[in-house]
């Protein structure tokens, strides 16, 4: 298992993500982009259910696996990948792509907290495995508000996938709960941990030269005497997390609709009409990850 180490955030949230996690991605893109191309069947579904002709946003897209979804229906709906590292995104902007075959997606850089859309110009939107990358409680209650906020008031929809404490047994993380009091409990508010990547070898430019080759024409006691003085190392970039505590996904969710002005709950629980709320249509833990799904509705 690769080791996650607990972290403390000390300084501005803002510049923690800038060092810990957005020069992390244009760094690890291309590596990155090539271990994520198997969509999660939860979100699959989700994208497959749409209606036809419904415009959406993937908000934080990364490699942009899913804007070409739904598999069986290619086309159906428009997806609009946004993501703050211009590297994921220059992969993201030919998802899907065939060889022979270059297919252009719609991509936008930016701040999955920014506001630059016109409120409920989406009919969608999705948001996988990347407000864990948020740095504080506030920052993730917003990132959920944004998305509230660019969907239809009428018929939004919403899947949120954030990564879990609580991992599988095929998962490659051991997550330290130190917020917990011994037991086997784990605490409502998760746990701030740095997760390391490392580069394959192949990504690496590092040769593993001796600093001085020995010739092919030197005797063993010359090949003996050789000393390795360098050999370069594999780089490791730790990737901030804030792994979710189960309960803590659909709080923040409940939490950031309620402050958003909306009612939470269905439709038939509003006591007049024109109310507005957002109903959770489902919440779960899949391989490693939480999810909920969100839909948006006036009375």
């Amino acid at each position: 298992m690769k080791p996650v180490k607990s972290v403390t955030i000390i300084d501005d949230p803002q510049a923690h993500e800038d060092q810990h996690v957005h020069a992390v991605y244009d760094q690890i893109a291309s590596h990155f982009s090539s271990t994520r191309y198997k969509p999660w069947p939860i979100i699959a579904k989700f994208l497959s259910d749409l209606p036809t002709g419904w415009i959406g946003l993937d908000s934080g897209t990364g490699n942009g696996k899913y804007l070409p979804l739904p598999a069986d229906r290619p086309g159906s709906v428009l997806t609009i990948g946004l993501d703050r590292s211009r590297n994921l995104l220059q992969i993201a902007q030919h998802a899907g792509s065939e060889p022979g075959c270059l297919i252009t997606r719609e991509v936008v850089w930016g701040d999955v907290l920014g506001s630059g859309w016109r409120s409920g110009v989406f009919d969608y939107a999705i948001s996988i495995a990347t407000i864990h990358h948020l740095a504080s409680h506030d920052r993730r209650k917003l990132a959920v508000q944004r998305l509230l906020q660019a969907v239809s008031p009428v018929h939004g929809r919403m899947m949120i996938y954030v990564w879990a404490i609580e991992q599988d047994e095929l998962s490659k993380r051991s997550i330290p709960a130190s917020g917990t009091d011994g037991s086997n409990h784990y605490p409502i508010t998760g746990e701030d941990v740095f997760v390391p990547w490392v580069m394959s070898q192949s990504q690496h430019t590092a040769k593993g030269k001796f600093k001085n080759d020995v010739p092919s024409s030197a005797t063993s006691k010359e090949v003996a005497s050789a000393v390795p003085t360098l050999v370069a190392e594999t780089p490791v970039y730790n990737r901030y997390y804030h792994m979710f505590a189960k309960g803590e996904l659909k709080q923040l969710t409940v939490q950031a609709a309620k402050e958003f002005g909306l009612m939470v709950g269905s439709p038939e629980s509003a006591n007049a009409k024109g109310c507005r709320g957002v109903e959770v249509m489902q919440e779960g833990w899949e391989r490693s990850n939480y999810y909920v799904e969100l839909r948006r509705w006036v009375s």
